[in-house]
Order: structure tokens, then C-alpha cells, then sequence
């Protein structure tokens, strides 16, 4: 079972401490490397700039802490890496209890969790803790030792293209920059590399295209420099995110809502489940929102399980490998990627090539001895045929034949073998 080897992936990777930048993410990358040699890693430059944004400088701690006044140490980086607010700067000082209250962040909804807080863009530092441990802390002197470095440096990305019959791509997009939680971010990451490796050994109308990237950042440096190719090649495209829980099946629709690429994910969804949500627009919050921005309009939607900041373990140490994310979870997903993938290299409006009514007796698709019933097949094959006037999409024909699109696809590509109906390009 596939979800098992992405489950131990996760496993490897969990304590590797990924933000926008860093060694973590190039440690993350680099164990993907050994799963698919075809990753290309790549660095920009602190300060490149990317449309409104520039790159930030690279972040990375070798110890941050906080000495109780029995001098014991607790908000240990070490002992988890959710304990340091993302991006904190250096500090070395002392605080008295009021003080030091004001740096700690917890949760209310799940006091035992330690919350996962960030501030990339303004220098700060803090620490995270549970509010049970919160509540315990008591009057005296706490020493804060933070040792990070924010410097010039690189954020580094992932990126596979993995060549098909067609230079038209499908795109796959998640991203590497969360630490230590399973869900948001592990299952994305894991399962692409691995998805990864299986479409290298299949046969591909469409070449794809995956990245491993840091959350908007990535992708709006992504876009900066490649937009316009991307407009003219991808076909559809999915961001993947949340999707290692056995919980729920939910998507976040594109910005125009009606691409193929939503009404590719509505049937797929449609036909694995028969509860799952569909989140408008105004629900967005990860890279979709970059890839889907107006002026770059690219067909892309986001595929989840639960949806990120819908289920309670969000951004928190809760979120763990065993309890929110699962096997069966990652293998049920695995299996969701391969049938939205297929359906999209596969997706078209296919028109007949033959004016009138075919003589399918010379194909060897009609019977020759009459009769007062036709064969199932052949009348689907006739329906399928009065049907491909190059308006309807093989999900369009299926609905109105009432039979799967998995079950027209290889009847379509027969009669375009046979030049019954033309290939047509989307």
C-alpha cells in the first residue's frame, strides 16, 4: 500500500525544521531527491524581487529555549520545533513572569497543544507553549536564549517536469514550509514526491509539471518568472494540500469557477464520495489565491481532505502522524490523485469527423445480422458519436449517455483511432 511508504516519508522528515528558508527545507528536499532522482532544486536569492513581494532572508536556528527560574529548561526548540514563533530573531535576556507571558502564545481550544505562530515579514521573536503548561508557570526570573541567524541567503524549491506526448502540461503545486505537523504540511509534500515517482512510469497525453515550494512566497516567485509561459501551457492544474486524514473530501474551486479543471475535480469528487465540500472562492487561503490572481487566471484548484483552518488540530502539535493523518487516509488520496490525473490527461471535447450518421458496419462496430435491440455497447458507442460535436466534454457525453466517463474514455480513443472523432485539442 502506497500510503505506507508516504507515511514512513513523513516519518523521516517530521522533525526537519522547514519555514520559507532554511536548512530544513533543503534537508526535505534532498530525502525527496532519493525517491525521485528527476527533482531539480533550485535557490533565489534574499531580496529577489517577485511581482509586490521579495525574497526573504534565509532563517535558521541551532538552539532556542527558555530557563524557568528553577533553571530548567522549557520551550525547548529541540523538543519540538512548533515551541519557537517562525522567523524569531535572536534574544538573550532575562524576564519576570508578566513579561515573559506577553512573548508566549498558546491556544485556547485544545490546551494541551502547542499552537504553530509565525512573523516572517517583521523582525520579532516568541515562543509557543500549551496553556496547561502556561497556566503552571510560576512567579521569578525566566532567561529567554534564542540563537537563530536571518541573513542574506537563498529560499530553495522543487521542481519536476516530466515530459508526455504534448507539450500542453498538467500542474501540480504544494508546498514545504511547515514544521512538524502532519496534515498541513507533510501530506502534500510526501504524497507528491511519490505521485511523482508513478507518473514517470506511465504513458502521458500531457507532460506535468510538480512543485515543491514555501507557501505564496514560492509560488508568487514562480509566477514572477514564468506566468506567461504557464498561461500558454497549462491545461489544468491542482494545488494539494490537507490531504493525509481519512476524514472528509473537500476543493477549493478556482477563481472563475467554471475551468476544467473544476469540473474535472466535481466528478472525480462526485464519484469517490458521496460527502465531500466544495468551497467557493472566498474560502481561499492557500496558493490558489497566487495562481488564480487576477491577470494570471490559471485553472488551478486546490484538492484537500479537510479543508486547512476547518479542522480543529490546525497549526498545532495535535496535528500528528497516527491521529489526523493516516495510511489509509494517504492511500485513499493517492488513489483520488490518480483518477483526477487521468481524467485530466485525458479531458476533451472530441468531434466527429464524419459527416451524417457513420457506416459502422465498416469498422466492425455494428452488428450484421439485424435485429430488434442493439447491443449496450454499440448504442453507446452511437450515443457517444451524436454527442461529439466538439461543445460537449467527454464528462458532458458520459452524463448524457448516463454511464461512467471512465467508461467512454477508452470507446472514445478507439474511435479516434479509427477517425470516427478527432483528437481535438482543449
Amino acid at each position: 500500500m502506497i500510503g505506507n511508504k508516504v507515511f514512513n516519508l513523513a516519518k523521516k522528515v517530521w522533525n526537519y525544521n522547514r519555514s520559507l528558508t532554511g536548512q530544513g527545507v533543503r534537508d526535505t528536499l534532498n530525502e525527496f531527491k532519493k525517491i525521485n532522482k528527476d527533482l531539480k532544486i533550485n535557490k533565489v536569492r534574499s531580496g529577489t524581487k517577485a511581482f509586490d513581494w521579495e525574497i526573504p532572508l534565509e532563517w535558521n536556528v541551532r538552539e532556542a529555549y527558555i530557563s524557568d527560574p528553577s533553571g530548567k529548561k522549557i520551550c525547548d526548540f529541540h523538543k519540538n520545533n512548533l515551541h519557537l514563533v517562525g522567523y524569531s530573531i535572536p534574544q538573550k535576556k532575562s524576564f519576570n513572569l508578566e513579561q515573559i507571558k506577553k512573548k508566549i502564545y498558546t491556544y485556547k481550544k485544545i490546551p494541551k497543544a502547542i499552537p504553530y505562530h509565525t512573523s516572517y515579514y517583521k523582525k520579532d521573536w516568541g515562543f509557543c507553549m500549551s496553556l496547561n503548561q502556561k497556566k503552571k508557570l510560576k512567579k521569578g526570573i525566566y532567561k529567554v536564549n534564542i540563537n537563530t541567524s536571518l541573513k542574506k541567503g537563498y529560499m530553495n524549491f522543487g521542481e519536476i517536469f516530466i515530459k508526455g506526448k504534448k507539450k500542453k502540461e498538467i500542474f501540480f503545486s504544494t508546498y514545504v514550509c511547515h514544521p512538524s505537523m502532519a496534515n498541513n504540511e507533510l501530506s502534500g509534500p510526501c504524497t507528491m514526491i511519490y505521485f511523482s515517482d508513478y507518473l514517470k512510469k506511465i504513458k502521458l497525453n500531457y507532460s506535468v509539471r510538480i512543485l515543491f515550494i514555501p507557501e505564496s512566497i514560492g509560488s508568487i516567485y514562480y509566477l514572477s518568472k514564468n506566468y506567461k509561459k504557464m498561461k500558454k501551457n497549462i491545461i489544468s492544474g491542482f494545488n494539494i494540500s490537507c490531504i493525509g486524514d481519512n476524514r472528509s473530501y473537500s476543493f477549493i474551486s478556482s477563481r472563475k469557477n467554471n475551468t476544467d479543471t473544476d469540473k474535472i475535480t466535481r466528478y472525480v469528487y462526485k464519484n469517490i464520495s458521496n460527502k465531500f465540500k466544495e468551497y467557493s472562492w472566498n474560502d481561499r487561503g492557500s496558493d490558489e489565491k497566487n495562481y488564480c490572481a487576477p491577470g494570471i487566471d490559471l485553472p488551478v484548484c486546490t484538492i484537500m481532505r479537510s479543508k486547512f483552518g476547518k479542522y480543529k488540530e490546525y497549526h498545532t502539535s495535535e496535528d500528528k502522524l497516527g491521529k489526523v493523518v493516516s495510511k489509509v487516509g494517504l492511500n485513499n488520496s493517492f488513489e483520488l490523485l490518480k483518477k483526477i490525473h487521468y481524467l485530466a490527461d485525458n479531458y476533451s471535447s472530441p468531434k466527429t469527423s464524419v459527416l451524417g450518421e457513420p457506416f459502422l458496419t465498416k469498422y466492425n462496430l455494428y452488428p450484421t445480422l439485424s435485429s430488434q435491440n442493439l447491443p449496450k455497447k454499440t448504442m453507446l458507442i452511437k450515443n457517444i458519436i451524436t454527442y461529439s460535436d466538439g461543445d460537449n466534454s467527454i464528462i458532458d457525453i458520459a452524463e448524457k449517455c448516463k454511464v461512467s466517463v471512465w467508461d467512454i474514455i477508452p470507446l472514445i480513443k478507439m474511435l479516434q483511432k479509427k477517425k470516427i472523432l478527432k483528437n481535438a485539442e482543449q
